[in-house]
């Protein structure tokens, strides 16, 4: 790294480390990212990880499930201080969903050393792996496995498009629940590009979550029966389509009707031909709501909706769950502790995170990066480096008040009473 601490503004340090990844993983016709679980540009990025700890003297460890940690501090230590985030995107994705969180920590650090802070607690920085869900269709998958929210038997059956399973991929069998290793953290802080562009109407550069929405991922197969576009007249035809067409808004109009999301934008046909009917379709349907009741309602009313329609096209429908996530707020006391500290907006997001599968094993809080358009996964998605660097500066106020007490304080509360 050129420069120092003392020597560059928190946001040149931002750009030059940033401008270190932004290559990586790029398509140059679309502008966004293709950066796959054990890809070859996240493997890249895996190894920057690695150099950017020791560059800084950070042993780093992987958990058997590819989640990579870099630890700050006593190796024997526990009640640790986990930041960090995960660099797999979205096909075509933005830049800043994951890495950011990542690179913001490592700078972090540098400005917790630079400001002669020495942390009675360890600090780790975390690439967790999978956490889109797009190679092996289950999101948050590294963070899962860790915390034995998903088993390895079923990770090891999990397959990307090409027919190689998670364990080929990750070169050995996950190894699936560290009880010892979450039990080290004390507390975990993700900072992340907002999805959203609440914090532009609020003036603000940093705000701290509050909750994720409930919400899940569905895939619906249908079955009719292939035959030729041209010879099959219009009323024997039993075509799979048509009910998949209808899934798709009727899972539109039922989520306006609840004030909730949903969207379909993966589709499989088979045999995928253009002068063919269909032999069957694969949707798959990504829902959210506000709350677990309105999810649910929503979910079952797309599915029988879409089974009437099946039953008059001839056709069969199957919904299947992939995943789904509960509603999951985050430790109050710790999250109005940082919006204090911080002088932050706080506010709910609609989209998954690691974060929300450790807030039920650690005191979890987010931070989120002000993103001025409010587009995500998608190459539009964006944040100024003044922004990063605000986002830097927070973090590192953050770590610095959460490794500063001695390790039999709870860092939710001062008081010890964590909620």
């Amino acid at each position: 790294m050129q420069g120092s601490p003392a020597t560059t503004t928190t946001a040149e340090r931002f750009r030059e480390l940033w401008d270190e990844i932004a290559p990586i993983g790029r398509d140059a016709r679309t502008g966004g990212y293709l950066r796959y679980a054990f890809g070859e540009p996240e493997r890249q990025l895996r190894e920057w990880f690695r150099q950017q700890a020791e560059r800084r003297g950070m042993p780093v460890s992987d958990d058997g499930n590819g989640n990579l940690f870099a630890r700050w501090g006593d190796p024997e230590a526990g009640d640790a201080v986990l930041t960090g985030s995960h660099f797999d995107s979205v096909p075509h994705g933005g830049a800043y969903d994951g890495p950011l969180g990542i690179v913001s920590a490592f700078l972090a650090v540098d400005e917790l050393r630079a400001a002669g802070v020495t942390p009675a607690r360890p600090v780790v920085v975390g690439a967790f792996v999978e956490e889109e869900g797009a190679r092996f269709g289950v999101p948050c998958l590294g963070s899962r496995l860790l915390t034995g929210a998903l088993t390895p038997e079923r990770a090891a059956g999990l397959r990307d498009a090409d027919g190689v399973s998670f364990t080929e991929a990750l070169g050995d069998r996950p190894a699936g629940a560290r009880p010892d290793l979450v039990a080290g953290f004390a507390a975990f802080v993700e900072l992340h590009v907002e999805q959203g562009r609440a914090m532009v109407d609020r003036d603000a550069s940093v705000g701290v979550a509050t909750a994720i929405w409930p919400h899940g991922r569905w895939r619906f197969d249908v079955t009719g029966e292939g035959n030729h576009a041209g010879t099959t007249r219009m009323a024997d035809r039993r075509d799979p389509m048509l009910t998949y067409a209808f899934t798709v808004l009727a899972a539109n109009k039922e989520a306006r009707l609840r004030g909730a999301h949903a969207t379909v934008g993966r589709v499989r046909v088979e045999p995928n031909a253009t002068n063919a009917i269909p032999a069957r379709v694969t949707g798959w349907l990504d829902a959210r709501a506000a709350e677990e009741s309105t999810l649910a309602e929503l979910v079952e009313a797309v599915r029988a909706k879409a089974a009437e329609r099946a039953r008059r096209d001839g056709t069969e429908i199957a919904l299947t769950e992939e995943s789904a996530t509960p509603l999951v707020g985050f430790d109050a006391d710790l999250g109005r502790r940082l919006a204090a500290l911080l002088d932050a907006p706080t506010l709910p997001t609609a989209a998954g995170h690691d974060a929300g599968v450790l807030a039920g094993h650690v005191p979890t809080a987010m931070l989120f990066v002000r993103n001025p358009t409010g587009v995500s996964h998608s190459p539009a998605e964006s944040a100024t480096d003044a922004d990063c660097a605000a986002g830097v500066t927070a973090l590192a106020r953050v770590l610095t008040e959460l490794t500063s007490r001695p390790a039999d304080d709870d860092p939710a509360d001062r008081s010890g009473a964590a909620t």
